[in-house]
């Protein structure tokens, strides 16, 4: 079969090869591939600067949807040839620690996952455990399924660690695929102002944002962006700060537009040190939450909202098929399209 395979750790070390079609095992179904989404931490494979190990070669992709083709000799009940599924990203868990006990398998230290870990999804056909696999609506298109997985992040960070309720005051810091679906979810939660803030390079992604939700878009190179939150707030500042951006020069805003008592929600990824004082956080009270990933729940609950067109991606994404894959991920890379999804 076809497969997007990283098959060394070096910069643009990416590309499609033929590699044996995999076969089912216990507990797992083969999965012929319908739709995959390109995270930004394929383009970090791609240029070789991610922050996690990869087990090159490995074919990359792990938000996915398909169809069952086949499934493995034995622990397959409850799913058969021919069903719509999606699919979680914990490809590998050892089972038996205290998060894996408790349902928190994501905070696994043992677990891998598509792309990285074990063989991902940019292919023809992939191997996937039958624990965490979802069954799909009809109503729920392959293309927006694949999007289920950055949707979960989304919803893990802002409904279940932010918390948002009726009225309140939301701010998300991003505008990528995360920050977009963090702006829909406070929305969703009953948050009234919804404000979404990005660079000037990102007017394109801060206009969709406006059709995902957002009451009011602010760019960051405006020195006094900050003041809009106090203004929008009756000067109390934002219930809900989410930072779901890539960097960690985010965070003093963060800190200083939140409320006293407020709640700031880490969820993008930030390297470099970060240089600033957390006084504001001690002197206003204030609630920082990290988020990582999200677990069975989650996903039942985003497809349920994706199935009654209470999530609606499609502004989100554009298509291409798995041959055009640079032409996805360049996509991606320069800011014109927000999500780029691969059809093998």
């Amino acid at each position: 079969m076809k497969a997007l395979v990283q098959y060394a750790l070096q910069k643009n070390a990416v590309e499609i090869r033929e590699v044996a079609r995999p076969e089912a095992g216990p507990g797992e179904v083969l999965l012929r591939v319908k739709a995959v989404g390109v995270c930004g931490s394929d383009l970090h494979q791609r240029a070789n600067r991610q922050s996690w190990t990869v087990n090159a070669p490995v074919i990359l992709g792990h938000e996915f949807s398909g169809v069952v083709e086949e499934l493995g000799p034995s622990g397959c009940e409850g799913f058969h040839p021919g069903d719509r599924v999606t699919c979680e990203t914990s490809a590998v868990i050892c089972g038996r620690c205290l998060y894996c006990r408790t349902g928190q398998y994501q905070l696994c230290a043992g677990r891998k996952g598509f792309g990285y870990g074990v063989d991902g999804a940019m292919a023809e056909w992939v191997r996937v455990p039958v624990r965490i696999l979802h069954s799909l609506p009809a109503a729920v298109s392959f293309e927006a399924a694949a999007m289920t997985e950055p949707a979960c992040v989304a919803y893990h960070s802002v409904v279940l660690r932010g918390s948002p309720t009726v009225g309140d005051v939301a701010v998300v810091i991003g505008p990528g695929t995360i920050g977009l679906l963090c702006l829909k979810m406070a929305a969703l939660a009953g948050a009234t102002t919804c404000v979404l803030a990005g660079t000037e390079r990102d007017a394109g992604r801060l206009e969709i944002g406006k059709r995902m939700g957002a009451t009011h878009t602010v760019t960051t190179e405006n020195p006094d962006w900050t003041a809009l939150i106090q203004d929008l707030s009756e000067g109390v500042g934002a219930d809900l700060v989410v930072d779901a951006a890539g960097v960690s020069d985010t965070f003093p805003p963060a800190m200083k537009m939140v409320r006293p008592g407020g709640t700031i929600v880490k969820v993008g990824w930030g390297r470099e040190p970060l240089n600033a004082t957390l006084d504001p956080i001690v002197l206003k009270t204030v609630k920082v939450q990290g988020s990582f990933s999200h677990n069975y729940p989650m996903w039942e609950r985003v497809i349920r909202l994706m199935a009654h067109g209470a999530l609606d991606v499609r502004p989100m994404y554009k298509t291409y098929p798995l041959s055009h894959w640079q032409e996805a991920f360049d996509a991606m890379e320069s800011g014109e399209n927000v999500k780029s999804v691969l059809l093998p």
